[in-house]
């Protein structure tokens, strides 16, 4: 098996629970924190589309793990929005709960 199929099968493996604890968390309290969250958690989904494209040759003219491709950009950018929104989202949405608390 391909080393880069191996590593986005174990992503997926921490990634999928991560969307379904955002997408839970989304449902049962709607607000900003949890919209943030799930874009984040769709941002992780992106890297590991991008490492399984990679790794089973899918629409090899975007360069996937070439530097200053497509590819490299797209992971990139999955990466970056998922490792910044989820948990910038769930500290919004844990800091409107303590307030929502506090105040009742």
């Amino acid at each position: 098996m391909d080393a880069t199929i191996l590593k986005a099968l174990v992503a997926a493996a921490v990634v999928g629970p991560v969307v379904m604890w955002s997408l839970r968390r989304r449902r049962r309290a709607p607000g900003l924190g949890t919209r943030m969250q799930a874009a984040g958690a769709f941002g992780l989904v992106v890297v590991v589309i991008a490492h399984l494209c990679e790794g089973l040759r899918v629409f090899p003219r975007i360069g996937w793990g070439q530097p200053h491709s497509l590819g490299h950009y797209l992971d990139l950018s999955g990466a970056v929005v998922g490792l910044a929104l989820v948990p910038a989202g769930y500290l919004l949405s844990r800091r409107r709960s303590a307030q929502h608390d506090s105040a009742s």
